[in-house]
Formats: structure tokens, sequence, C-alpha cells
């Protein structure tokens, strides 16, 4: 019976160029992601379909004789060129790509995860296979990035681990865990779990890199006159001066108030003037404001072409 052709150089995700390193790179990667041994229940027979795929492809690829037979034939598989394999072919790759019965893979899986003690399948092989890896976020705090500390995290409802946050640590940098990942098949060592950080928004400050920044309200007076503020930073409180002048945006720094590094030195601190104006005044405000209006004589006030 006529099988439908199929790309095995897609079902790899390799260019028809893939050198045979590349490929049982490829392969490796693909076949430890989708054993249904490592799979949840739920996932497991379609798991074992792609992993049977997969193990088909490989075998063809593989193979230089079989790789070289499979591009003779051309690019006419893409307008449904139909591909008679030889006979029994279709019992051997069956068997080569089972992934329900691992004692019935070939040589050919022990010359990529090795044999080992136990139990022996067919030919004396027992597929030994690392874990899968885990990523997961790992939401973090200011004080997280302020101090460093320690957060649990779940995985599932039968895992945790109890992470060490260090000091330095960004939003955007992946963790890595090593061993702490799915568990290995056979006597397999554990995959890695990475975690991936994201700093949780702040109420009052924004990380921008090594420094933080901050928004500082101002009265108009305070901006055009100068004024000494109490400013609350992650340390405490602190004087800041603002000078005489000072208009809406700009940006006063304070040194080393940032965000600390592994080198034990820190950001600093930045405060953005945002002028505020009154939404009530009093009728000596008022006044003052009225004065001020007459004596500035703005140019808005002014007639058309003055």
């Amino acid at each position: 019976m006529a099988v439908k052709f199929r790309d095995y150089y897609q079902v790899l995700g390799v260019p028809r160029t893939a050198s045979a390193a590349e490929i049982k790179r490829v392969y490796r990667q693909l076949a430890r992601k989708h054993h249904p041994d490592l799979q949840p229940s739920a996932e497991r027979a379609g798991a074992a379909e792609r992993f049977k795929e997969i193990n088909e492809a490989y075998e063809v690829l593989s193979d230089a004789d079989k790789r070289a037979k499979y591009d003779a034939l051309g690019a006419n598989w893409k307008s449904g060129m139909d591909f008679a394999p030889p006979p029994g072919a279709d019992a051997r790759a069956g068997e080569a790509a089972s992934a329900e019965d691992l004692d019935d893979v070939s040589d050919f899986f022990a010359s990529l995860f090795g044999r080992s003690g136990g139990r022996p399948g067919r030919g004396g092989v027992r597929v030994t296979m690392p874990g899968g890896d885990v990523e997961a976020e790992l939401p973090v705090t200011l004080d997280d990035l302020l101090r460093g500390g320690k957060r649990r995290i779940q995985f599932g409802d039968d895992k945790s681990l109890d992470v060490e946050i260090p000091i330095g640590v960004r939003d955007g940098v992946v963790l890595r865990l090593a061993g702490q990942g799915g568990r290995g098949t056979n006597g397999g060592p554990p995959g890695d779990t990475y975690l991936h950080v994201r700093v949780v928004p702040h109420s009052r400050y924004r990380a921008a890199g090594d420094d933080l920044e901050m928004d500082l309200p101002v009265w108009p007076w305070q901006a055009v006159l100068g004024a000494d503020m109490r400013v609350d930073t992650p340390d405490g409180a602190v004087t800041l001066t603002v000078p005489a002048g000072t208009q809406n945006g700009r940006r006063l720094r304070l040194r080393a108030r940032g965000l600390p590094r592994a080198d034990g030195t820190r950001g600093d601190l930045h405060a953005a003037v945002r002028i505020v104006v009154p939404e009530r005044l009093s009728a000596a405000e008022r006044e003052a404001y009225e004065a001020l209006r007459r004596s500035a004589a703005a140019p808005a006030d002014r007639p058309a072409g003055e």
C-alpha cells in the first residue's frame, strides 16, 4: 500500500544541506523533548505519535544510502507524489520508532544514549535518557533586587524549590538550577530548571538597568525659587536640593542610591521633577498669582502682532 511521501527534513527541522552531525544533534534534542515517558499522562498519546515520526525521519536521514535515495526523489513530494516503501520497511520503521516498548529499540539508539546495566532489551540495550529541562517565571520584588533573598517556586502539585535570589540580578536574567529539572529515564541524569526573572512593578520606583527612577512632585514656587525637599529613598529619607529655575522633567541625581551590583557598587537614583499645580487656592494665593500675572506681561496676554 502506498503511503503519503513526507519531508523528513521538516520533521526534524533541519535544512537539506544539514550535516550528519547536525542531524544527530537535532534528533537527540527532539527525542529527549518528545519522549512519551517524560510527558504528562494526558499528553502521552500525542507525544508517542510525534516520537515515532521523529525516529522515522532520523532512520532515513542518518543512513547515507537511504538519505541519497530520499534526496533523489526531488521536490515533487510537495505536489502530492506518493512513495511506496520497499516490502517490510514499515515494520522496521515501526519497530525502531516504537514509543511504547523501549525494550525493542535498536543499537542505533544505544549509540545515542549508551548502554547501562539492568534488564536488557533486545540486543542487550537498555535506553537511558536525560531528563527534560523546565522553564518557569521567577517574580522578584524591588526589595529582592536591593537585598537578595529566597523565594519558593511551586512546580505543579508535587515539587517545589527554594531559590536563592543573588545580589545583582536584573529583569530578564535567566537563572539556571543545574540538575533540578525533569527526572532521567533508566538512570539518566536529570535536566535543569531555567528561571526567567521578572521584576514586579513598584508603586514608587522604576528599575532602569542599575539605576532607579522616581517622580518628584514640585510646586510651581519651589521650581521657580528653589527648595530643599525631603525625599524618600529605598535606604531612608534624604534632603534633596531643587535648584531655582528648575524646569518640568529635569532629573536630579542621588548618587549610589540605586540597585546594588554584584561587585558591591550601586547605581544611582534619579528623581524626575513633575511640577504640580494646586487645584484649590486660598484668597491670598489667588491674589499672589493675579499679581504675578500682571507683572509678568506674558506674551499670551499681548495683542496679536506685538
